[in-house]
């Protein structure tokens, strides 16, 4: 499995919250907040894969782009950028040793800080 950091999604998260359109909430709140799968869907069906990617630090190469299962380490709910998501990224990261994707949601979550 090759995954790595999406430099593009990366880019887009970081533009989010410097347009303020972040979720400065609290680190066990991910599972109430990240998109369900009928979300996700719904998502995709109107706004396609290459859309759908942004949200997700990480790609893992070993599936073609139009594969949900392409897309690793969620940090939004298509709306905004979540503080629980970027620390459950980064996380998650660190157990699996993604060090790039790792050190990317660390920066995430120290803009996020900010803004508190």
């Amino acid at each position: 499995m090759a995954v790595k950091l999406s430099e593009r999604s990366f880019a887009y998260a970081k533009r989010l919250i410097d347009e303020g359109r972040a979720a400065v909430d609290e680190m066990g709140e991910w599972s109430e907040h990240q998109p369900s799968t009928q979300q996700e869907n719904e998502f995709i069906e109107t706004f396609g894969f290459d859309d759908y990617g942004r949200w997700y630090l990480g790609e893992d190469d070993d599936y073609s782009k139009d594969e949900k299962s392409r897309y690793e380490f969620p940090y939004g709910d298509f709306e905004r950028a979540h503080r629980c998501g970027v620390i459950a990224a980064e996380v998650r990261a660190a157990q699996r040793k993604y060090d790039d994707i790792e050190v990317a949601a660390a920066h995430l979550h120290g803009m996020l800080d900010e803004l508190k």
